[in-house]
This record gives C-alpha cells, sequence and structure tokens, in this order.
C-alpha cells in the first residue's frame, strides 16, 4: 500500500516562459543535467533523450554511441506536463519491472515566470530499499538540485 512517504515533491519557480521551461526539461536536457555524475552507462554519457510522444523512450547516449534505457514517455503535454516511467531501480539499472513515475507540471504563472513542479511517487516500487531511494531523491543531489539546474539554464 503506498504511503504519503512514496513520493518526492520538488518545485522551483522561474523566470523564464513556461514554453522554455518544458523545451529544456524534455529537448535540451545536455544543457542542465549533470551528465558526469547522473548517468548509469558504463562510459561516460554525452546526451540524455527523451522521445517526445506517449511511448517514446527516455535514455541516456555514451560516448562511444551505446544507450542506457531510464524509462518511457507515458504522457507528452507541452508546454504543461510530462509523465515519465522510471524504470531504474534502487542500485539505479535499467529494470522495466521496477518503475515508479515522474510527473513534472510547468505552471505559467505569468507570461515570464513558470512554476515547475515534480512528483516522483510510486516508490513502493523499491520494496524494503523505498527509504533509501527516497532519500536519495530528495537529497540535494536528487530532483530538488536538479530543479535548481534547470532553472539556472532557464534564467541565463
Amino acid at each position: 500500500m503506498a504511503t504519503a512517504e512514496d513520493a518526492v515533491h520538488a518545485s522551483v519557480s522561474v523566470e523564464a516562459p513556461q514554453e522554455l521551461c518544458f523545451h529544456l526539461f524534455t529537448q535540451d536536457w545536455k544543457t542542465w543535467w549533470p551528465l558526469d555524475t547522473h548517468h548509469i552507462g558504463k562510459v561516460p554519457a554525452v546526451d540524455a533523450v527523451l522521445e517526445p510522444h506517449a511511448g517514446g523512450r527516455w535514455y541516456e547516449r555514451g560516448v562511444d554511441g551505446s544507450t542506457c534505457t531510464w524509462g518511457v514517455v507515458r504522457a507528452y503535454e507541452p508546454p504543461a506536463r510530462l509523465l515519465l516511467g522510471w524504470q531504474l531501480d534502487a542500485d539505479w539499472k535499467h529494470d522495466p519491472a521496477c518503475e515508479s513515475e515522474v510527473e513534472v507540471r510547468f505552471v505559467a504563472e505569468g507570461p515570464r515566470r513558470t512554476r515547475v513542479e515534480l512528483t516522483h511517487r510510486r516508490l513502493e516500487a523499491f520494496g524494503a530499499r523505498r527509504g533509501e531511494v527516497r532519500g536519495a531523491l530528495g537529497s540535494p543531489g536528487g530532483w530538488p538540485g536538479l530543479l535548481e539546474r534547470l532553472r539556472a539554464r532557464a534564467e541565463r
């Protein structure tokens, strides 16, 4: 049974239009995502790719051209909402049987201001390790810090 502890919430207000925030989050990962530390492949990552449609893949591309899947796109609703199936297990390895969800909403607060709200839920998929994973996802190196990097990039 899911509880309130089975979700991580993070948000950030960005001095940038909704469309730009959505674009950066979905199509321009390498400008803000820390690929040097946040990748799962055996080789260094050079890009993160999100195929812009429901059913698309979400993955990283390594320096040697290899790919490592992070999950699938469940809903792609520009410029307001994105729902991703996160298919990484507690050891940060791709496992389609261990799927949690990342929902991102881009809420226009004016023509040049957006609130980005992220919820990573269904953490019960991690079983006995859900507390450990929740702690990592909610830490400064997890979603809160990643959204801050997105904010800094969007405001440049």
